[in-house]
């Protein structure tokens, strides 16, 4: 097939748009620059590059319309995040693509209720992002049923890999939490550490997006959660990656203010964001329908993602 992926040097797309091409699609990367993908692939010398300001063609109106004039026969879009931009895309591809596959993400739950949560819990998202991503899928599944447009939407747990920093047992991305864990200096965690975290890693995501391109018939106008088969405690994540490194994790619980009061307030922030969602979702549909099977776990997925930091330099190995 002939498939444009846009975003395709990114977090996901540093393993899907290879992933496509070994598959044997032809395949079109629209990038706004000429950022290097996360991993390197002997596939990217097969693939077509097209240089789009997506933000700026967007502004004009003209985005939807150049990806149009690519004349693929299915585009993953892994880069949309306002209602509005993804209406102007799909509208211009009406008629014109077989499959259209948006990249969305576990955060339009908002607070977990049931667990594991399904594709079919009422949506009652919170916070920004969040909202805007369940109103871009309402919209897109509105579309599949109303007019027959032919959309996919995957939802991501929190991507980890190789090359960027993953979110850590406290719930935020500052690394000097691994860093402790690996001195088996003491690291404090909110509350009891009982809330939870559900990784995936780019590279399953990825699987599941090509899955989804093969099987289009069991993918079109649903939604999929695509995470690790189990979610991680905020505890658990730190007892294990600190007996990944030879130690016993250090743990000290404090209440929630007390705790804030102890780090950078946009830590702070961002933990709260993801312990007030504490996702756990469920991923037997992607199984039932897609044939999805994760290839890591959580944790194997976060050890891979600090290995490479402390190759690179980001962390330090020891004392």
């Amino acid at each position: 097939m002939r498939i444009v992926v846009i975003g395709g040097t990114g977090h996901i797309g540093s393993y899907l748009t290879p992933m496509l091409v070994e598959a044997g699609h032809s395949v079109t990367c629209i990038a706004r620059g000429s950022r290097e993908p996360y991993r390197e692939h002997p596939a990217w010398r097969s693939i077509s590059y097209c240089r789009i300001d997506r933000t700026a063609e967007e502004a004009a109106g003209n985005f939807g319309r150049r990806v149009a004039e690519l004349d693929a026969e299915a585009v993953i879009d892994l880069t949309c995040y306002y209602p509005e931009r993804a209406k102007q895309l799909v509208d211009a591809l009406r008629g014109k693509v077989g499959h259209f596959l948006h990249c969305g993400t576990i955060w339009v739950h908002g607070s977990s209720s049931t667990v594991p949560t399904t594709e079919d819990e009422p949506r009652r998202p919170f916070g920004d992002y969040g909202i805007r991503k369940a109103a871009i899928e309402a919209w897109l599944i509105e579309q599949a049923r109303t007019t027959g447009f032919p959309v996919t939407v995957l939802h991501p747990g929190h991507l980890v890999g190789p090359g960027w920093n993953p979110v850590n047992p406290a719930g935020n991305f500052n690394p000097e939490v691994f860093a402790a864990l690996i001195r088996g200096d003491e690291v404090r965690l909110p509350n009891f550490g009982m809330e939870t975290l559900n990784h995936v890693h780019a590279e399953d995501v990825a699987q599941t997006f090509l899955r989804a391109v093969e099987l289009r018939s069991a993918a079109l106008g649903e939604s999929f959660h695509v995470v690790a088969a189990k979610a991680l405690t905020l505890r658990g994540y730190a007892e294990q990656m600190a007996e990944h490194f030879g130690r016993s994790a250090e743990l000290r619980f404090l209440a929630w203010d007390e705790w804030k009061s102890g780090v950078p307030e946009r830590d702070a922030r961002v933990t709260e964001d993801h312990l007030r969602h504490s996702p756990n979702c469920s991923i037997a549909k992607a199984r039932k329908l897609l044939g999805y099977e994760p290839q890591y776990a959580s944790i194997e997925a976060v050890k891979e993602a600090v290995e490479w930091m402390i190759a690179h330099g980001v962390l330090a190995a020891g004392h």
